[in-house]
């Protein structure tokens, strides 16, 4: 009897706590916190009711819910490889990479049904008009140009969703097997190509070196030989001049001896006698030497007798 007694006293504090533990779970559970670069989208019976930035927040309860959580930082998406045919009629693969933000929560989440999916769809859609235009030599080559016309076409269709489209690349473009072994092959020959040139390029130098060494050489050499001849005919010049000072200087020294006729026939004599020497076949005697000869011929006739 007195257990029953207590147990009725104490049911209410049971209740009372029961009940107290239920209003803090379901306070708690309307207390939310946004994190950093993030934003909630509130509906209330649902309709849409606002956008929670970050902070702390509190919803009703049973009336209003967190319908989306969504994230404001860039995201990277890449994409599969999608065939796609140029304007020659060359099908090959293009894989794209879309940087991309979320600009406005609300037209994210209520402005299209899987926004992925459909970036995706649109991507792919895009790449084929742009390459569609393009033949595979410009494909190739004009990545930029592409990234440029896709960028801005997917930010204009994506504007409505709330989605900014930062960078769009093209990751990798696969040709046919065919294709890239012709363009291997075509990239081999124009190696072979510039090694031709360029090996005949060197060769041409070289030549030229050689010829303008042998060139310098040979002004070097006419140079050193004109040079030579020069100091020649200047020591051939100054010996003669030397010589004729010598004789000069020996005429006068004659005059201003006074020679006597018969000196000076003698001295004649004698260099007519180094003139013969015994290598000369014909001599002409001038009358002077004829006389100064009968004279020494008649002074030996004296001596004789």
């Amino acid at each position: 009897m007195l257990l029953a007694v207590l147990a009725g006293s104490a049911l209410p504090v049971i209740l009372f706590i029961v009940l107290a533990i239920f209003v803090l779970i379901v306070v708690a559970s309307c207390v939310t916190i946004v994190p950093q670069a993030s934003a909630f989208i509130v509906e209330r019976l649902g309709a849409y009711s606002g956008t929670w930035e970050t902070g702390l927040h509190f919803r009703i309860p049973l009336l209003e819910k967190v319908a989306n959580k969504v994230t404001l930082k860039e995201r990277v998406s890449d994409f599969p490889p999608q065939p796609v045919i140029t304007k020659d009629n060359v099908t090959m693969q293009i894989d794209t990479v879309i940087y991309f933000q979320v600009t406005d929560p609300k037209l994210f989440t209520y402005g299209v049904v899987h926004p992925m999916a459909a970036i995706e769809n649109l991507t792919a859609t895009t790449l084929r008009n742009i390459i569609g235009e393009l033949e595979l030599d410009q494909t190739l080559t004009s990545r930029d140009i592409i990234n440029t016309k896709m960028r801005t076409i997917l930010d204009e269709a994506t504007d409505p969703w709330g989605i900014k489209i930062n960078r769009v690349e093209l990751k990798n473009i696969i040709p046919p097997k065919e294709i890239q072994d012709a363009m291997e092959r075509q990239m081999k020959a124009e190696r072979e190509r510039r090694e031709a040139i360029l090996r005949a390029e060197g060769e041409k130098r070289s030549a030229i070196l050689v010829a303008e060494g042998e060139k310098e050489a040979t002004i070097l050499r006419a140079d050193a030989n004109r040079l030579a001849k020069i100091a020649e005919a200047e020591g051939e010049a100054e010996a003669l001049l030397k010589v004729q000072t010598a004789l000069a200087e020996g005429f006068k020294l004659l005059n201003d001896a006074a020679p006597t006729d018969s000196v000076v026939k003698i001295k004649a004599l004698e260099a007519f006698a180094k003139a013969a020497d015994g290598k000369a076949t014909k001599i002409i005697i001038p009358s002077e030497i004829q006389g100064i000869a009968g004279l020494a011929a008649s002074a030996k006739e004296v001596f004789k007798d």
